[in-house]
């Protein structure tokens, strides 16, 4: 897979502002967590042998690692498999007025046969969809492409505990603007090798899957997840797709991410702190 030149932008903006404390009212020069929208275009072959391109996906974002972020989004729904199925991906079209790049345009290979139904996601699109539970779990058995109940993945309980100030360490722009979400990629040792941020927590676990396809690196069954909130069905979904048995959140899990993960075989972990979390599924892997 061949990228292009990322227009890279840290995701900070800085903003003029009055702060109110104890000693009064005074102006300081704030940095905020930038958020952007970014459009992603889908080049691939029609059924004639002919080729199409196409606007698939709009998504708010915090800008940087923007290629990552088009490759997870694509990966975690189900329109590759494999980073050999992308051909290119980069920046597309001219700048914003304040320069960023807005546009991802990503490249499938030719014998890429593209289902833009399977985008759609209208079975769990939100938590007011009406659509039950059932559904959309049968929904993401349909797309599941690995074994994680199997998955030899184990932890022990006081490395587990570490994970959040661990996955801190690796937030500098959380660490500018206190803004973001973050997610990160641990080993059986609880050692975090990889740290993405983004203001959707859903972002920053596709450009977390995204840098791993990208390497060749997936099926995860090796590693867990840990991200800085909640846990929600989209975050469990996502990494079953990426074949990740574990998944750990600082933050509550919702009902029908239990339920997935039990489902499925994925360790499910919250309210994860140095002394106490719970394990909701397959406890086996804490050790």
């Amino acid at each position: 897979m061949k990228t292009g030149a990322s227009g890279f932008s840290p995701g900070i903006r800085r903003f003029d502002i009055e702060r109110v404390a104890a000693l009064g009212k005074h102006e300081v020069n704030d940095a905020v967590a930038a958020e952007e929208p970014l459009e992603i275009r889908l080049a691939y072959s029609r059924p004639d042998g002919g080729r199409a391109e196409q606007s698939i996906s709009v998504t708010m974002r915090t800008p940087g690692n923007d290629e990552e972020l088009a490759a997870g989004f694509l990966f975690t729904e189900g329109i590759v498999a494999a980073a050999k199925d992308i051909r290119f991906v980069g920046p597309c079209g001219p700048p914003a007025a304040n320069g960023l790049i807005n546009v991802v345009r990503v490249e499938l290979a030719d014998d890429v046969g593209v289902d833009l139904k399977r985008l759609e996601r209208h079975f769990y699109t939100s938590s007011s969809c009406g659509v039950c539970g059932k559904s959309s779990l049968d929904a993401v058995a349909v797309q599941g492409r690995y074994d994680i109940e199997s998955a030899a993945m184990r932890c022990s309980a006081e490395r587990l505990g570490r994970l959040p100030d661990a996955l801190r360490t690796g937030q500098a722009t959380f660490a500018a603007t206190g803004g973001l979400h973050a997610s990160g990629l641990f080993d059986e040792r609880c050692e975090v090798s990889v740290t993405k941020e983004d203001v959707g927590r859903h972002n920053a676990l596709d450009k977390l899957i995204g840098n791993a396809l990208m390497d060749d690196r997936i099926p995860l069954s090796r590693f867990g997840v840990v991200v800085s909130g909640r846990a929600s069905f989209e975050l469990l979904q996502k990494a079953m797709m990426a074949g990740i048995p574990m998944l750990a959140a600082v933050g509550a899990p919702s009902s029908l991410a239990i339920e997935l993960a039990q489902r499925f075989g994925i360790t499910l972990i919250g309210f994860l702190k140095p002394e106490q979390f719970n394990i909701y599924s397959r406890p086996d892997r804490v050790v």
